[in-house]
Order: structure tokens, then sequence, then C-alpha cells
């Protein structure tokens, strides 16, 4: 519905390497079909938004690589992000006053059409909402693997994305789900969430599936050899310019192994004649309702302090929690 006010929003801007600020909006008010949102919590991906935050997202990949509600080109300046939760301010009756997801950018206020928010689920708190985007993620290559009951599964890399992704695993009949780390600190966020933690070194070999969430050559390296015969390793890491070493000798075709990749920009294979992108988010917000995943949130920074903060959250080594973010009421 149209209405609403005008005025100005504060949002997130890439703006070089390593540098980002806060950037006044103009905000006019909604057009027809519109909602008006104010942000509650939103999230950081610590994978893709490392990489445009160090302006590594290679040329070929500018325009795939576009967020849905993203604002300038890449390399910077850019507005980015896509994992928002929001309250609807003004908008229909049946949807003011909810809580929604959206795939919208770091903003304190916004305007999106009401057929682009999905509302959230009876119970989810908006803090673990965040999670959608790579609950979606990690549903699409659930669907792309294809693991069953009693499988021996691996994980090797204990992101967010990771830790997800063994949590579905976990959650299936009769499987032994282990994941995959060098950091031994990982360990019991991934008990935590139904699986067993090995370091690469003691890790199970002969598994019948392996999925490799690291975004490193070493790690890559690791899920094919943990990988059986004929099983296959699907490649869930986006590496962005950098390139990586894949080591195709050894075992890899005596083994007849199968690498594939999978990737959220399109409905996995198996679901794409009947599943749609907002069917797919709905579903993962319906997957979000697990306590345990609250076990992946890191304490929450505020929106005015992202710019000093970000070269710390965006750190490598800085862990795989989820970084929240805080906005003001």
């Amino acid at each position: 519905m149209a209405g609403g006010s005008s005025g100005e929003a504060q949002a997130l801007w890439y703006v070089g390497p390593g540098r980002a600020e806060i950037r006044a909006e103009p905000l006019a008010p909604p057009a027809p079909g519109e909602v008006r949102l104010h942000a509650v919590a939103s999230a950081l991906s610590r994978g893709t938004e490392r990489l445009v935050f160090a302006g590594r997202v290679p040329e070929s990949e500018f325009e795939r690589m576009r967020a849905p509600f993203m604002s300038g080109t890449f390399p910077f300046p850019v507005k980015y992000g896509y994992a928002m939760v929001a309250r609807v301010e003004d908008g229909p009756s049946d949807l003011k006053g909810r809580l929604a997801f959206a795939l919208y950018p770091h903003q304190t206020v916004f305007n999106l059409s009401a057929e682009n928010i999905v509302p959230l689920p009876g119970g989810l708190p908006p803090e673990r909402a965040v999670l959608a985007a790579n609950m979606e993620t990690a549903l699409n290559a659930m669907w792309d693997c294809q693991p069953g009951p009693a499988d021996r599964i691996a994980v090797v890399g204990a992101g967010v994305l990771g830790l997800l992704v063994a949590r579905l695993c976990a959650r299936m009949p009769g499987t032994e789900v282990t994941v995959v780390d060098i950091n031994p600190e990982r360990a019991g966020i991934a008990t935590g969430c139904g699986a067993a933690f090995a370091a690469p070194e003691s890790a199970p070999e002969g598994c019948d599936i392996v999925i490799h969430t690291s975004a490193s050559s070493a790690g890559l390296a690791t899920a094919l050899r943990l990988a059986g015969e004929e099983a296959t390793v699907l490649e869930l890491s986006w590496y962005g310019a950098d390139e990586v070493k894949v080591p195709l000798g050894g075992g890899f075709h005596s083994g007849r192994l199968r690498l594939i990749s999978s990737q959220v920009g399109k409905v996995a294979p198996s679901h794409r004649p009947r599943w749609n992108y907002r069917r797919r988010l709905s579903a993962a917000l319906d997957l979000l309702n697990d306590p345990v995943l609250d076990g992946l949130l890191a304490p929450a920074v505020a929106f005015g302090d992202l710019p000093a903060r970000l070269p710390d959250i965006l750190n490598p080594p800085s862990g795989p929690l989820c970084q929240l973010i805080r906005y003001p009421a």
C-alpha cells in the first residue's frame, strides 16, 4: 500500500579495499505495493562479504555476484548484504507489525515490495532468523548432494555454512557426520550440532559424501582424500579471485570420484521444476526453528560501530560464528 513518510535512512557502504562507511540514504514514501521496514537485526556473511570488503570479486563475476537489492557497482562503492530481519512499520494490515526476512543490505529503514519479504514463522527469534540465507544455501546443497539415512558424511570447514549443513545431515536417521577443521576450538559447536569433530589428519576416510566449505586449497585436498570410492564431493566454497590448487592425481580417477559445485543462485536441478525461490526461503526459515543453532550466533555489534569493527569481524581467524548486527530502535 502507499503511504508512510519520506525521510532519511543510514546504510553501510563498502568504499575501498578494507574500508567501509555509513552513508545517509534518502527515503521516499512507500510506493503502491511496497511496505516500510525498520531493521531489527542483520548478519554479515564472513565468506562473501569478506571478499567484497577486500575488493576481491573477480570482474567476470560482477553481474552474477550482485545481491538482490545491492546498490553501486563492483568493486567499489557498493551497498551489499542479504541477511536482514526487519519489522513492517507501514503496509497491509496482515503484515503491519510483523517481523520479516529480506535479502536486503545493511540499512536502518527501507522500502521493499511486499512480495520480496517473507514473514517469520511463529516462535522464530529475529536473531536466529538472520541465518535464513545461509540455511537456504545449506538446503540447496543437501538437494545437490542428496545424502541418505545411514550415510557416512564429512563436512570440511566449520564455518556457519558448514555447521548448518552438518546439522541438517545429523538430523537424518542413522547418519555418521563428522565436521573437519584445523581449529580445535570449533569442536564444541560441531558436537552441539550433533556431529563428531576431527582434525584433518584424523578424519574418517571412505565417506559416502564429503561437503567442502573451507574456501581453501588445503581443505579441498582433505575433502578429496576423505571420499570413498565413487563418492560425491560437493564444493560449497566460493573463492572469489583466488586461484585454487585442486589435487586431481592420486586416487581421484581410480576412485571415480564425483566433484560437483553447489550455489544458491539457482534452485537445485532436483527441485527446480516444483520449487521457486520464495518457497525455498520459506522452508529455510522453518528449518531455523531449532534452538541448537543459537550456538552459531556471536554477540551483536551495533550498526554504528561497523566501519571500525569490520576489519576484525571479517578477518578469517576470527571464528566461525555468525556476526549479528543490532540496529537502533
